[in-house]
């Protein structure tokens, strides 16, 4: 290992070597994976892990590895380089790495030269022995030649000296055999004695020679031991600077290249072979610079940090910082450099973008101050405006329909008496009149809500197909009168009973029949109702209505949605109509996430259809059956009508009359009171502009005074949010809009007569809807959208950093624990500190970081309390829920590519 690395864990050489290289990570496991890794594919670069110093102190990096190999291509090991991402401490650690090779080195030449001349006596003592061999065996030959019944031993013999030349292990053996053969020799022939006793001698020289043979391989064997890890050291060192991701090269005194990695090939375009002998400078946008720079290093021995801009041989351009460091030769001279270029391109493209984003800040908030001035003006012009708008649109409202609400009421009234024929005419004709008027001043306050946002939804329980066929029986009249036949469609896979507003359903599907009926001479009109989408809790649906009328001219298409607009300025003179009706239709739908399309072909006909969504409801039949009709349980309800102008008090009296109600009349709010403190009421029906004391007053005395809860339905000419607010807020429970519409009276007063048992139920159901919601807020931890912003929904970087808090959050948790367990407080401070911005990058509540926040100042503080102990064991609770909910997004991330 190099000293880097001793510093980085804080544990010196000789308690690192030996020991398992996996121990000095947050991660054991991870470290042991990667490293098989690199065994596995030869190398593996930039993978993130986190070192972890004795004294706690953690420090990111990233981990490249390369195998190095013997002579013959067998792997020996792994050279790992673990780059500090804060820092690059690397430069100096290759530097310090290479002052102790080459001090290795210089010790190994000095032992190879020792072995060369020990190789060489060696040699030498065997050239003597060797022509000692020699006259052995030409001693053997003449015994042989002397006694020919000796001639198979003495081949023997040959044999026996030949193959101690080649097999060690055989050789002593074979002396034995040797020596014997020679006894046997001089038994049988003694005039041969003393040639055998020289061939005694002969043998004992020979094992004295094996011997020295076997002292000589051992000296082979050490010196070409040590060639090899001359070789695996120079392995080493390429491998060292092969593992680095940084351009790196090693420069001669003259400038030339000598060696480079693969990184310096990359970021210039040149194979190694085009590089070296080529003079550094030349790759360099500024050549003088460079060789000022690197004359530099000569001279201090050092320099870092120096930047310069790399030019490939495409044109392309790489900043750079430039980092050198001279080495040396075993006598301490001088002989070249060692640089790397660190690529900062993308550093200094984000400095860059700092800088711009900075001026431009200063400029925005210069504007944004001067803007701020104008938009308080803006504003203060704009709230007057608007309330000048409401209250004349509030004060238009009410004048307009007090004087419409007896023209119309009375109207109906004359109607059912017995008239001529001419009479009823007339009186058709005013009451087609006043209901166009109605039509026409509800259509501009629609559009005046959604102009100032105060359009509103219900969420209640309908029944989807009665409450269409009911309204598409308005027409059943003029269709006859027309002659057309009206056809539903209707899919009995839609739900019997949704969740959504009914009364905006209904003035969508009332403006588009009245249109199709409007614009239809001949022919049909069909109404499609459609499921679309269905899941647990909602379903969409499908409105259509096609007629065989006039139809729309292709470039009039894009313009009808547009308020006043009509398909041409004819169709007003011959159809009637104020153009709002589609206006607002598409108000109603789009605020409620619906869409709305238009086919149409001159004179063929045209086809609106509308999407809308609806939530499902487990509503009973209890609730199904809850119809609104006239029946004997309310017949003699007690009725206080509160109202100042005598012709509404009279239409009143005639309607509740009609309905068989018992009734009385008060002119304003005192009278009311008076009279309900002597007297039982079943409901009020309440008008809001009184003298002495209005509606808004009189009830909330009522409500506060009086403590009664009896139901007022407020009668007002002025329905714009402005109004219905209010009503809500005094403790109204409903509205009735001038001119009074029987029917809409009726039902009101009836709904909310009926209304407690209704209410319990939708009560319910609105308690289970809000537990469902709870629950899931409950089990769900994390929210993608803020990744998803952050990657620009690039799948393969979302599953990337979803993958990495998978790694790194449970080793931290892991280390949260035992760390406050043994009271490390640097270590606990430094892991939670680690994992705090996870919290935000994976959408998780703000109490979470909180908690992990805590953690860290207790840490800080030293401090070991049971809250601090609780917080850490919710946290893991938090986490490890969190890892199970992102294994599941990154799952259906990855099946979706």
């Amino acid at each position: 290992m190099n000293e880097a690395t001793v510093n980085i864990t804080g544990v010196n050489r000789e308690r690192l070597i030996g020991t398992d290289f996996f121990d000095y990570f947050t991660e054991p496991e991870k470290a042991k994976e990667l490293y098989q890794e690199a065994f596995t594919k030869g190398s593996i670069t930039d993978s993130p892990l986190t070192l972890l110093h004795r004294k706690g102190k953690l420090t990111d990096v990233l981990f490249n590895g390369s195998v190095y190999k013997d002579d013959h291509g067998n792997v020996l090991g792994v050279v790992i380089v673990s780059r500090e991402i804060a820092g690059q401490k690397w430069a100096l650690d290759l530097k310090i790495a290479n002052k102790e090779l080459a001090y290795q080195n210089d010790e190994k030449e000095k032992r190879a030269a020792e072995l060369v001349i020990a190789n060489k006596e060696l040699a030498y003592q065997n050239d003597e022995k060797g022509k000692r061999a020699d006259e052995l065996i030409i001693a053997n030959k003449e015994l042989v030649f002397q006694n020919k019944e000796k001639e198979n031993r003495a081949a023997e013999l040959v044999i026996a000296n030949k193959e101690l030349l080649f097999q060690n292990k055989e050789k002593e053996k074979r002396a034995d055999e040797l020596i014997i053969a020679n006894k046997e020799l001089l038994f049988q022939n003694k005039e041969k004695e003393k040639r055998a006793a020289e061939l005694v001698i002969a043998n004992k020289e020979l094992l004295f020679q094996k011997e020295e043979k076997e002292k000589r391989e051992i000296v082979n064997k050490e010196l070409k031991e040590l060639n090899n890890t001359a070789k695996l050291d120079s392995q080493y060192t390429l491998s060292l600077i092969e593992a680095s991701r940084d351009p790196l090269v090693t420069i001669n005194t003259q400038g030339k290249i000598t060696d480079m990695n693969e990184a310096t090939v990359t970021i210039t375009g040149m194979s190694r072979e085009e590089l070296k002998d080529t003079y550094f400078f030349d790759y360099f946008t500024e050549q003088q610079k460079a060789r000022e720079v690197y004359q530099e290093v000569f001279e201090k021995g050092s320099v870092a940090d120096s930047p310069l801009t790399l030019r490939h041989k495409n044109g392309k351009l790489t900043d750079v910082l430039f980092n050198g460091s001279v080495y040396k030769n075993e006598k301490g001279n001088v002989i070249g450099v060692v640089v790397v270029a660190r690529d900062i391109t993308d550093q200094k493209k984000i400095a860059n973008e700092l800088i711009e984003a900075r001026v431009f800040a200063e400029l925005a908030t210069e504007i944004a101050e001067g803007a701020k001035i104008n938009a308080e003006n803006a504003t203060f012009i704009a709230e007057n405006a608007v309330k000048a708008k409401q209250q004349f649109l509030s004060n238009m409202s009410h004048e307009i329909r007090t004087p419409m609400n007896a023209i119309i009421g009375f109207t109906k009234v004359v109607l059912k008496t017995d008239l001529t024929t001419k009479q009823k005419e007339y009186l058709d004709a005013i009451k087609m009149s006043g209901d166009a008027l109605i039509v026409l001043i509800n259509d501009i306050l629609d559009l005046a809500k959604v102009d100032a946002g105060k359009m509103t939804f219900e969420k209640t329980p309908f029944k989807m197909k009665s409450s269409i066929a009911a309204m598409l029986h308005l027409f059943e009249t003029k269709i006859q009168e027309k002659n057309l036949r009206l056809i539903q469609e209707y899919d009995n896979k839609i739900p019997k009973i949704l969740i959504g507003d009914p009364v905006r359903l209904h003035q969508i599907i009332l403006n588009l029949v009245s249109n199709a009926v409007k614009f239809t001479t001949k022919g049909k009109i069909t109404v499609s109702v459609d499921l679309l989408h269905e899941d647990t809790d909602n379903v969409i649906i499908q409105f259509s209505i096609t007629d065989t009328g006039i139809g729309i001219p292709e470039e009039k298409i894009g313009k009808i949605f547009e308020n006043f607009q009509q398909a041409s300025s004819g169709t007003s003179r011959l159809y009637g109509g104020t153009g709002l009706g589609l206006a607002i239709v598409k108000q109603l739908i789009e605020p409620q996430g619906g869409t709305i399309r238009v086919k149409s072909n001159l004179n063929e006909g045209s086809t609106f259809s509308f999407t809308l969504g609806f939530q499902k409801t487990n509503t009973d039949a209890e609730l199904e059956n809850e119809i609104m009709e006239l029946d004997s349980e309310i017949k003699n309800i007690k009725v206080l009508v509160v109202e100042d102008i005598a012709l509404n008090q009279l239409l009143m009296k005639t309607l509740l009359d009609d309905f068989g109600f018992d009734r009385d009349i008060a002119e304003n709010g005192k009278i009311a009171i008076e009279k309900l403190k002597n007297k039982d009421y079943d409901i009020i029906l309440m008008d809001l502009q009184m003298p002495e004391m209005n509606g808004f007053e009189a009830t909330e005395y009522i409500r506060n005074t009086m403590n009664s809860n009896i139901p007022i339905i407020a009668l007002t000419a002025d329905v714009t949010t402005v109004d219905l607010a209010k009503c809500k807020a005094v403790g109204m429970n409903d509205y009735l809009a001038k001119p009074i519409d029987e029917r809409v009276l009726y039902s009101k007063i009836v709904s909310i007569l009926k209304k407690p048992k209704l209410t319990k139920v939708n009560t319910k159901l609105n308690e289970n809807r809000e537990e469902k919601e709870i629950a899931k807020k409950k089990i769900k931890h994390t929210d993608l959208v803020y990744l998803n912003q952050r990657t620009k929904s690039n799948p393969k970087l979302m599953m990337e950093m979803i993958s990495l808090y998978l790694a790194q959050t449970p080793p931290l948790i892991t280390t949260i624990k035992q760390s406050l367990a043994e009271k490390n407080w640097t270590l606990l401070g430094a892991a939670a500190h680690k994992i705090i911005p996870s919290f935000a990058i994976m959408g998780m509540s703000p109490d979470f970081e909180n908690m992990a926040k805590k953690i860290q100042d207790s840490a800080i503080a030293q401090e070991k309390t049971d809250e601090i102990a609780d917080l850490v064991l919710e946290l893991e609770k938090i986490c490890l829920q969190a890892c199970i909910e992102l294994q599941e997004e990154f799952n259906t991330i990855k099946n979706t590519i």
